[in-house]
């Protein structure tokens, strides 16, 4: 990333916009995945370097996958709150350079490893640092400070009090679901809840803290990006975490039982990813109750993703026309059925309410033309992943460069696939892959004919094709930038243990990588001056 500073751009209005209407090109990778040397990726200097390298080698945009504070499996599709920051992406450098951390705070841990996040070990090391931090801003008392909490207290007054009160209850009981607590906790009773917050006032402040630091930090890396000319492409998941301060606070709204417990679960039926399909667990939205509230938890969701993103990519955008709903005690997902979603209607409330949808329809797996109808009536741009163009996925066609629409977004792999490396040399192990070795031998070969490649530089070939496709935006996942294979997977869907864990060395995006970038961008214009 040594070059980066000195290619300095001039902000772009088509990055800035958040409309994706301009021929342009960016890399996904998660925060977590930067390098550094305390456990995981941060909102530290590693992300501001990031952010230098996107505008040295020419691109528009960095995505990344959501940024609330992951629960069950460490996913971030799983987090304990729709609206909150991840405190592991709060830099423990940055709080030394505001004076709430000394430097022997900042000397990494043995027990902490570079290649991989081991979100236990640094949970440990980080929480007993942003402890020591928060007692430095208590103690130091000043008024600047106290009047910049209490304003973003008052900003964030319809999400931060439960999600403050929430976390300080699960940290005082037993690991597990909100709905093993006590039934006056769990039923949110008045006296019970009043006791609480007396009880617990001074992690409640913590959890506050942490939520303005990560504000702050998130402001800087805005900042330095929009300096740059690269835009934040964000992550909104359409499910919320069953265990989350959101169905806690709002059991109406989804569909859980008196007690807390799941009537309903959300997940997909069998399909690329898993023959038995995926059980994700997240309750449903009741959403004649949202109707009848004039959608406004949904609205203020997008509206805090708009003001932290310029572009956000919604997941799952098939659920706001049907969603798979399983019985809670199912044990696949091959057995459920279909109910229906609130369709254009919450658009229209949502456009009203917002002015604008900057959005992208995650519009993968089985899109009925009802969905397609839906993405195009709104205007977003869809998404084609070239892995899926040569196989036997029934929309494989759709995903081939020749048949691209100019208003979609072009990705090789998304967090969900396996690298293009990994893909391109599977053997059709049973845990990975749901492809006979006859069907994989198929599809490497129809690849290498449309790419008129031998193969020996198979991540670079499916870049440099989704580069020159003719759709207005191209993505492209880090791990296929540095030809990793599959040790570099971020997500194997259907699994619960060793997902979200990757992270890229040091030097890994400093020179030929970027150059090779940059020429390729500039050749398919793409780059931020074309």
């Amino acid at each position: 990333m040594s070059r980066a500073t000195k290619n300095r751009r001039t902000p772009r209005a088509g990055a800035r916009s958040g409309l994706l209407e301009r021929r342009t090109s960016g890399v996904l990778l998660h925060l977590t995945s930067l390098p550094g040397p305390h456990g995981s990726g941060d909102l530290g200097a590693a992300a501001h370097r990031f952010a230098d390298f996107l505008a040295a080698s020419g691109q528009s945009w960095w995505q990344m996958l959501p940024v609330g504070p992951v629960g069950c499996g460490n996913s971030p599709y799983q987090a304990l709150s729709a609206f909150a920051g991840e405190p592991l992406l709060i830099s423990l450098e940055r709080l030394a350079d505001h004076g709430l951390l000394e430097a022997k705070d900042l000397e990494p841990s043995r027990d902490l490893r570079r290649g991989r996040v081991d979100y236990v070990a640094t949970r440990r090391f980080r929480a007993a640092r942003l402890r020591k931090a928060f007692a430095a801003f208590e103690a130091r008392r000043r008024p600047s400070e106290r009047q910049r909490l209490e304003a973003f207290l008052a900003e964030n007054e319809s999400w931060l009090p439960d999600f403050a009160l929430f976390s300080a209850l699960r940290g005082a009981h037993p690991p597990g679901s909100w709905t093993a607590w006590p039934e006056e906790l769990r039923a949110r009773a008045p006296a019970a809840m009043a006791r609480a917050r007396a009880r617990f006032a001074g992690e409640i402040r913590y959890q506050q803290f942490l939520q303005l630091e990560f504000h702050r930090q998130w402001s800087e890396l805005r900042a330095h990006c929009r300096e740059r000319g690269v835009g934040l492409i964000g992550d909104v998941p359409i499910f919320v975490a069953h265990d989350s301060a959101d169905v806690w606070a709002r059991p109406g709204l989804f569909t859980v039982g008196p007690s807390g417990t799941l009537s309903s679960m959300a997940g997909v039926p069998p399909d690329y990813f898993s023959a038995t399909g995926q059980l994700w667990g997240n309750p449903l939205y009741r959403w004649h109750v949202l109707r009848a509230r004039g959608y406004d938890w949904w609205i203020a969701r997008l509206r805090a993703v708009t003001r932290a993103f310029d572009v956000a990519r919604i997941d799952h955008f098939i659920g706001f026309h049907r969603a798979w709903a399983l019985a809670p005690g199912a044990t696949t997902a091959e057995r459920g059925r279909w109910v229906r979603g609130p369709g254009v209607e919450f658009f229209v409330r949502a456009r009203r309410a917002l002015g604008r949808l900057p959005f992208i329809a995650e519009d993968l797996g089985l899109v009925v033309p009802e969905v397609k109808a839906l993405r195009d009536r709104l205007d977003l741009p869809g998404m084609r992943v070239l892995q899926f163009a040569f196989g036997d996925d029934p929309e494989a066609e759709s995903y081939q460069p020749h048949n691209h629409p100019r208003r979609c977004v072009v990705y090789t792999g998304t967090h969900d696939n396996d690298t293009t490396v990994g893909w391109f040399h599977d053997v059709g192990s049973r845990r990975r892959s749901t492809r006979s070795a006859e069907q994989i031998e198929r599809e490497r070969r129809f690849a290498l004919r449309y790419l008129g490649s031998d193969g020996r530089e198979i991540h670079w070939d499916m870049i440099r094709l989704a580069l020159m496709s003719v759709a207005d935006t191209a993505i492209i996942p880090m791990q296929d930038l540095l030809g990793l294979g599959s040790e570099a997977r971020m997500n194997l869907p259907g699994t619960a243990e060793g997902n979200w864990e990757w992270r890229m060395r040091d030097d890994a995006a400093a020179g030929r990588v970027g150059e090779r970038l940059a020429r390729l961008t500039e050749t398919y214009g793409r780059g931020a001056e074309a």
